[in-house]
């Protein structure tokens, strides 16, 4: 079962989507949540596998809630997707650096929804399509924010391949196809890359990709 906490200041949004997620055999809605403190109290009480946190809320909000879940070794298993009515470029990059591992805009449709709590679930990275084009379109315009040297240097060759495939959207098994290797070693080259770049998941390392400029919004 896929363990899933909502938290939304919004009952109606957060019933409605207990509704869609309480509908499916392989889900769970193990707790709710109304503002960011009590989100922050839940998510360390009851270990949901995802937690749906709505950007904006009271007391405190769902980027500083991210912020917190990521930096506590306690709750390394809790992937955080942001929800938010908005797309606005300020919440994308600040929730993916603050540790989210998906950020979809509430008007999403129902079974887009469904497959993006999957594919959080298991620890790939998420993000809307037009968000993910924001998110190329505002790194055409901006320089590289690392030192990719300094970064990159404890990446081998293959790892570095991964990661470039990891940022261009590829799933293990698709990364596997394009290397030509197996998909248990694809994931290898993705977990040990993810481990010597300190990302905490996919979503992350995608920013590191980019920031580093390893990819490019014209990277092939």
């Amino acid at each position: 079962m896929i363990r899933v906490l909502l938290a939304d200041d919004q009952p109606l949004i957060r019933s409605g989507f207990r509704a869609l997620l309480e509908a499916e055999d392989d889900i769970e809605v193990v707790a709710e949540a109304a503002n960011g403190i009590e989100t922050l109290a839940l998510v360390r009480e009851r270990l949901p596998d995802i937690a749906l946190v709505d950007v904006q809320m009271p007391g405190m909000d769902g980027i500083e809630v991210t912020g917190r879940i990521a930096a506590d070794p306690a709750l390394a298993g809790v992937h955080v997707v942001i929800l938010t009515n908005y797309g606005r470029d300020e919440y994308v990059f600040t929730a993916l650096r603050a540790g989210a591992a998906g950020f979809l805009v509430k008007d999403i449709e129902p079974e887009d929804f469904l497959h993006a709590v999957r594919v959080a679930a298991r620890g790939d990275a998420l993000l809307a399509p037009s968000i993910t084009r924001r998110l190329i379109d505002r790194y055409v315009t901006e320089p590289p924010r690392r030192d990719a040297d300094a970064t990159l240097k404890w990446l081998t060759n293959r790892e570095r391949e991964a990661v470039v495939l990891v940022a261009t959207g590829l799933s293990n098994d698709e990364i596997a196809d394009r290397m030509a290797i197996s998909p248990v070693t694809a994931k290898t080259h993705v977990n040990r890359a993810m481990t010597k770049l300190h990302a905490r998941d996919r979503a992350q390392l995608v920013i590191i990709a980019y920031e580093t400029g390893l990819v490019t919004p014209r990277t092939p």
